[in-house]
């Protein structure tokens, strides 16, 4: 059966569809989703440093348009500057030339009032220009104070992805060497063996101990969808829910036609609602109705369904 059906799942509610659907593949974990689900701990911190370094690309981004606006805005203030500067120095030589003229005929003191005049209202016009710019000026660095990523900033971001990482590697590095005396004791057993250990296990909610079995066998391929599924069970009755939800999403995608694909998503619809995520969940609980409506599991959806 085709493995894009928990796409339906997801984007609709209407039982017609659902009833031809098989759930393969579910979205959850996928940090590229707009609204991702099922995050385990360290998905979420992932994608918390992912939305941060996301609003710094944008204000940097837009500090630096700000930046190039004021550096283009300045230019022309400098040009209106120098302008009025030889403006000025071409006002006062006629101001001294009209003062030179004054003193050879009195009469001429009309035409000397009238340039005066006309050398006053340039330069007021020419102010005016200047403050006009300044004020703009003044407005754009205001915005740029307000928007702007600090150094500070910036460096807390990248120590906190780098502290991310280094928890990351830590965290790899202790269960690799918890696994090692594990797989060396599994390693004089056959697989089958490994899986009928691990079920007794499971009988007897020893879960530590089968969760390393069923472990083993999933790195080993052996059944590896029964033993995400297996694995998905036990976090779930841990109350690891997202934990739970990614396990049973990869047991989906390998085998849809499972028999125990009822509970898997029932299970994946309650864990689902206990995360929060009660839109998804609700669409499930309808899909196993509509899908399963002769299962017990279809019995116990209907008392979720809103």
């Amino acid at each position: 059966m085709k493995r894009s059906v928990l796409v339906v799942l997801l984007t609709t509610a209407v039982p017609l569809l659902l009833v031809s659907a098989e759930p393969s593949a579910f979205g959850a974990g996928d940090l590229s989703n707009p609204e991702p689900y099922g995050l385990t701990s360290n998905e979420k911190v992932i994608l918390d440093n992912k939305d941060k370094l996301r609003k710094v690309f944008v204000k940097s981004n837009n500090q630096a348009n700000e930046v190039d606006s004021l550096r283009e805005r300045i230019d022309g203030l400098q040009s209106i500057i120098e302008s009025l500067s030889r403006k000025a120095h071409n006002n006062k030589i006629t101001l001294n030339r009209l003062n030179e003229e004054s003193a050879v005929k009195d009469e001429n003191s009309d035409e000397y009032e009238k340039r005066l005049s006309e050398v006053v209202g340039s330069n007021s016009e020419n102010i005016e220009k200047v403050k006009v710019v300044m004020s703009e000026i003044s407005l754009l660095i205001d915005s740029i104070n307000k928007d702007y990523v600090t150094k500070k900033e910036f460096n807390s971001l990248v120590n906190d992805v780098n502290n991310f990482k280094t928890l990351i590697a830590k965290e790899l590095k202790s269960v690799s060497k918890k696994k090692k005396p594990a797989k060396s004791k599994l390693a004089s057993m056959s697989n089958a063996e490994i899986a009928k250990q691990a079920k007794a296990y499971f009988d007897k909610k020893w879960y530590t101990k089968a969760i390393e079995s069923y472990e083993y066998l999933v790195e080993k391929d052996y059944k590896p969808a029964y033993g995400n599924y297996m694995l998905g069970e036990m976090n779930y009755r841990r109350k690891n829910y997202s934990n739970a939800i990614t396990y049973f999403k990869k047991s989906a995608s390998l085998y849809s036609g499972a028999s125990y694909m009822p509970k898997l998503m029932l299970h994946s619809a309650i864990a689902m609602n206990k995360t929060g995520d009660k839109k998804n969940a609700q669409t499930f609980f309808n899909a196993v109705v509509a899908k399963y409506p002769q299962s017990s599991e279809a019995k116990e959806a209907k008392k979720y369904i809103k």
